[in-house]
């Protein structure tokens, strides 16, 4: 958007040549919001700006041509040369108004940005939690069957235990059984003994 500033600074071809690019421009802004094409809206404010600060210095010089003032008498012209020269006394640098906001604008799509980038950073620190948690699950899982191996492998030797003890009750009962009837056949023998020493003393 163009400020009276750079405006005063035109001759009058440039300032028709302007005119017409401004007007040709918010003709097919126009069409562009009838299309419903137009994305930004406010260029069509700066624009008419623009088409009224042109036509002002325009007529402003028509004026002043008639009445034989030169240019620079101009009040606008005036107005924009006090304004340099205290602009220069003091060291201003005026920025205009579009270019304020199209900085400020650019310094929200940065945040943005930013932003955005902040949050894929968190997404990948989400993705890479998700990824460790899972990792400690499969470790989780590998050490539960590991335990239950070896709570297998516990069984087995307790059931290997039990079969060796039932073998070893097997074997004392059988070794008892066999002491009975060792018994039982060294009794009679005893007896018979007896009786003959009985024999002997009567005779």
């Amino acid at each position: 958007m163009a400020t009276a500033a750079d405006i005063v600074e035109l001759d009058v071809d440039e300032l028709e040549v302007r005119l017409n690019e401004s007007r040709r421009e918010l003709f097919n802004l126009r069409f562009q919001l009838a299309t419903g094409q137009l994305d930004n809206f406010s260029r069509m404010g700066d624009v008419r700006k623009d088409i009224a600060r042109l036509l002002t210095e325009i007529r402003a010089r028509e004026i002043a041509e008639a009445e034989g003032l030169a240019v620079e008498d101009i009040p606008v012209h005036q107005a924009v040369a006090r304004q340099r020269a205290e602009d220069k006394a003091l060291g201003r640098t005026r920025v205009p108004a579009a270019e304020r906001r199209a900085a400020e604008r650019a310094e929200e799509n940065e945040d943005a940005e930013a932003d955005s980038g902040d949050a894929e950073v968190k997404d990948a620190e989400v993705e890479d939690a998700e990824a460790d948690n899972a990792d400690a699950d499969a470790e989780v899982e590998d050490a539960e069957a590991d335990n239950a191996d070896a709570d297998a492998e516990v069984e087995d030797a307790e059931a290997d235990n039990a079969d060796a003890d039932a073998e070893v009750e097997d074997a004392d009962a059988d070794a008892e059984e066999q002491g009975a009837k060792a018994g039982k056949v060294a009794a009679p023998t005893a007896t018979a003994g007896v009786a003959d020493d009985d024999v002997e003393e009567e005779g």
